[in-house]
């Protein structure tokens, strides 16, 4: 067949499926690396009925966490606050702002019967559990620690509006529970944003984190070390994230 295609024709089937895997690989990674929860979720900032500064709030004033978020120490859910906490100050300050007319509507001098319609932000799938009061104490007696809201939330004293800082995707969440150390801080350092261990604090938190259970049963949670001591990590099994 020389005389109708050139001699190169030869090696179209091989150049095509040279032009097949490396496409595919590609394709695979545009999706792994483009449609993953770092560049889909993280930076996430939707518009809010009311516009709420954190950075005022939390920053400035430096308003507890949990003032607002009153379930995040004692249920699975931190909970969005009720009108009537937004009233306990805006009754008094800048009770006439603008910017406040759908917290008045929702208040109407205690009768009203409308909720703020605020949007979500930070939310993992229906199909993973997550406990937030889980994450807030844990361990025994002296051995007593807690994930700081920074961890997950990010500086949200900064922030003015508030954006998703992290993926919240399984490989984060296991990432975390694989290593916890770095991101354990003493029980009253919770809310406290920019918060550092100082050595001593480290060194503890590196055993405190020895000494977690995972939920479920994985046995990679166990590491026997060369002296003989096993120590256990919270790595997350099946059954403790989807139950």
């Amino acid at each position: 067949m020389a005389q109708i295609f050139p001699r190169w024709a030869n090696q179209t089937p091989t150049l095509g499926m040279v032009g097949t895997l490396v496409g595919g690989a590609v394709a695979a990674f545009a999706v792994y690396w483009w449609a993953s929860p770092y560049n889909t979720d993280v930076g996430y900032k939707p518009k809010q009925p009311i516009p709420y500064s954190h950075k005022l709030h939390a920053g400035d004033m430096q308003i507890d966490c949990r003032y607002c978020h009153a379930y995040v120490e004692r249920g699975p859910h931190a909970g969005v606050p009720p009108t009537q906490v937004c009233m306990n100050c805006h009754q008094q300050v800048k009770k006439d702002s603008p910017n406040l007319a759908k917290l008045r509507e929702s208040w109407a001098e205690g009768k009203g019967d409308k909720s703020i319609p605020w949007v979500r932000i930070h939310k993992v799938p229906d199909f993973a559990y997550f406990n937030h009061s889980a994450h807030m104490g844990f361990g025994v007696g002296e051995n007593r620690a807690a994930i700081g809201c920074e961890s997950c939330h990010g500086r949200i004293d900064t922030m003015v509006e508030v954006r998703q800082s992290q993926p919240l995707s399984m490989s984060w969440c296991i990432e975390c529970h694989s290593d916890p150390a770095p991101q354990l801080r003493p029980l009253d350092a919770i809310t406290k944003m920019g918060w550092k261990g100082d050595l001593a604090w480290n060194e503890k938190a590196h055993a405190i984190a020895a000494t977690l259970h995972p939920p479920g049963n994985l046995s990679g949670a166990g590491k026997l070390n060369a002296d003989g001591k096993l120590e256990t990590y919270a790595s997350a099994g099946c059954n403790g994230c989807h139950r």
